[in-house]
């Protein structure tokens, strides 16, 4: 199976992402006690993150935007349905009570969503995008919940 110029359903895996993160963003009242967060872990986690959003849609640098075959497609569709789906129930544990454990598996998810979704579209680029995001994402989760 190949895509055309967009992969919408990379374009709906990362929209469904960002729904939980939009709400949590909304919900958040300013919070005074933020740690300081070197700018270059920063700056990577940023473009880690907008790298693997682009890239989960957009075939940047790819000579064939597909999967290799139908077990592979299956594989995308069910291990990004199931990770979706903890993402979606962390975020809810998360909102009653913060703690580090759910705080990083916040983290180590959409890592694994775009990691595999790389993998599998052998679209290294997102991979090594993915791998970036991850580093730096759990990282900084790591430097901000390890009080909780």
């Amino acid at each position: 199976m190949e895509f055309g110029w967009i992969n919408l359903f990379g374009a709906g895996i990362v929209v469904l992402m960002m729904i939980p993160n939009i709400i949590y963003a909304a919900r958040q009242k300013q919070d005074e006690t933020q740690i300081e967060v070197p700018r270059g872990l920063s700056a990577c986690e940023q473009v880690g993150r907008y790298g693997c959003i682009i890239l989960m849609w957009l075939p940047l640098l790819v000579w064939k935007f597909g999967f290799g075959s139908v077990e592979e497609f299956l594989i995308y569709l069910v291990g990004n349905g199931a990770l979706l789906l903890c993402y979606y129930l962390f975020w809810m544990l998360y909102s009653k009570k913060k703690t580090l454990s759910k705080a990083m598996a916040l983290a180590v998810i959409p890592t694994a969503i775009f990691l595999l979704s790389g993998i599998l579209l052998r679209h290294w680029l997102l991979a090594a995008f993915a791998i970036l995001f991850g580093i730096a994402h759990c990282t900084i989760t790591y430097m901000t919940h390890k009080g909780c």
